[in-house]
């Protein structure tokens, strides 16, 4: 379901940071790498997984959960602005992040997915499909 692999690259394992710059500037430059995004656990349960996200300081409104296809995506946005006047000094301070996860669920029951968002912590309840017994059939013979 979730396609998880970790690579590690150094110079016994054939890697030459010359030759290679390409797949070095993907990984460091890639949106989805961890420095980027937000904190995910993926924990296996029974009859499915619990998906937990490390959102803090995020409000309910802010998240937005969404299943297109076989694809379930996170996304989250704050905008914050601070301005100060003290002593003849003005001081004005604005921030914003966008965070987006994207994850395969063609294994899950999408109409059964429930979520909670507490103290920081986005879960999301993922049911695995129930196994699907083959129709029978009788084969008719000529």
């Amino acid at each position: 379901m979730f396609g998880l692999s970790t690579r590690r690259y150094n110079n016994m394992l054939g890697f030459d940071p010359f030759r290679d710059m390409e797949e070095m500037e993907r990984r460091f430059f890639a949106p989805s790498a961890p420095a980027f995004g937000f904190r995910t656990d993926i924990l296996e349960e029974d009859g499915g997984y619990k998906l937990q996200a490390d959102l803090p300081g995020f409000d309910k409104e802010d998240i937005h959960v969404d299943v297109e296809g076989d694809l379930l995506t996170i996304s989250a946005e704050r905008r914050e602005e601070n301005e100060e006047n003290r002593d003849g000094y003005v001081r004005r301070e604005r921030r914003f992040g966008s965070y987006k996860r994207s994850f395969d669920v063609s294994e899950i029951d999408q109409d059964a997915i429930a979520g909670d968002y507490t103290n920081g912590v986005l879960t999301l309840h993922l049911p695995r499909k129930e196994a699907e017994a083959p129709a029978a059939k009788r084969i008719e013979l000529s």
